[in-house]
């Protein structure tokens, strides 16, 4: 028996304090092998982000199937405050599965999709989120510039520069030269010697972006898990074009625009941690130490996301239906 009434249901609509999520998946199976030193690549992660986001951007962490040590440490920085969401697998239920999964569940415009060995750099939210504001179409932004994935599930972006939607020019960033040689490092992929390199520019409304991006960290519109991402599960430990199939070819499919900041702002680090990385860390410490803290806004979600025009006919057919349903099956 029900005793009094539920006070939630007296309450007004939510307010949405955050516009951006960002959502890492963590699997540490072991403290051993390869997985010998993520532990620390995984803290180094969660403590960059951390630090570097701004108050409208919370953190969700899956833990898919990592092992005790990792678990204890995930729910020690939950109960602190220093992410928002914590889900747990038991068993390792793949990342794409893991990654999607969590994403859908964020109510957030803007969310960003990381591997557990991600260094985030300070300002790499204001400039991801200065692109999706200032040139219309874009579907993922990478905050890892990248300079030899222009043509990587970029169909919809030449698209658009072929019907000169945006200006697209090859043009030399030296200041790329030294993160961008990091991060071809951090794949055994051989350093670039030229400072001066050409990279795919295009620009529109006074914003620069870098044609394409790799995948171990993306920002995309949270509408696009919904209309293109597929929803059945992918049943995927990990690789095997997963990555392909639910993140880049969306973007495609949605004919939007994939892109990579003009400047680095975030890292790829492997499985183990170096000193400059650390050395990132400290900056992006004593930038957020500077910050000065601002309320959070109040953010609106559009309402309008169920069709009108089926509800209109699902409202007419109740209205035919019921009272014949009731003639047939009185009481």
């Amino acid at each position: 028996m029900r005793v009094g009434m539920n006070p939630q249901k007296q309450a007004n609509t939510i307010d949405l304090q955050s516009n951006h999520r960002v959502v890492i998946v963590v699997y540490i199976p072991e403290m051993s092998g390869y997985y010998a030193n993520v532990f620390d690549v995984m803290k180094l992660c969660l403590e960059s982000v951390s630090v570097t986001k701004n108050v409208s951007c919370e953190i969700t962490v899956v833990n898919n199937g990592s092992c005790i040590e990792t678990t204890d440490y995930l729910n020690k920085i939950y109960s602190e405050d220093k992410i928002n969401c914590l889900i747990h697998h038991r068993q390792n239920i793949g990342k794409m599965d893991a990654l999607i999964g969590a994403a859908r569940g964020a109510r957030e415009e803007f969310v960003t999709l990381s591997d557990v060995d991600v260094l985030f750099v300070e300002g790499w939210q204001q400039a991801v989120e200065k692109i999706f504001n200032s040139i219309p179409d874009v579907g993922l932004v990478s905050p890892i510039s990248s300079r030899t994935e222009p043509t990587y599930a970029s169909f919809s972006t030449w698209s658009k520069i072929f019907l000169q939607k945006v200006k697209f020019k090859y043009e030399a960033i030296p200041e790329n030269f030294e993160s961008y040689n990091k991060f071809l490092e951090s794949t055994n992929w051989d350093k670039e010697t030229d400072p001066n390199i050409a990279w795919p520019v295009i620009e529109k409304n006074g914003t620069k972006a870098i044609v394409g991006s790799n995948h171990q960290v993306v920002t995309i519109k949270r509408s696009l898990l919904f209309e293109f991402v597929p929803t059945l599960p992918s049943l995927t430990l990990v690789g095997n074009n997963s990555e392909y199939n639910y993140i880049d070819l969306p973007v495609d499919l949605a004919n939007k625009m994939r892109l990579s900041t003009f400047n680095n702002f975030a890292f790829h680090m492997g499985n183990k941690v170096e000193n400059w990385m650390v050395e990132i860390q400290n900056k992006n410490l004593l930038n957020n130490s500077e910050k000065s803290e601002v309320n959070k806004s109040v953010f609106k979600t559009n309402q309008r996301e169920i069709n009108n025009t089926n509800l209109f006919f699902y409202k007419l057919k109740k209205r035919i239906v019921k009272p014949i349903f009731l003639s047939f099956y009185k009481k």
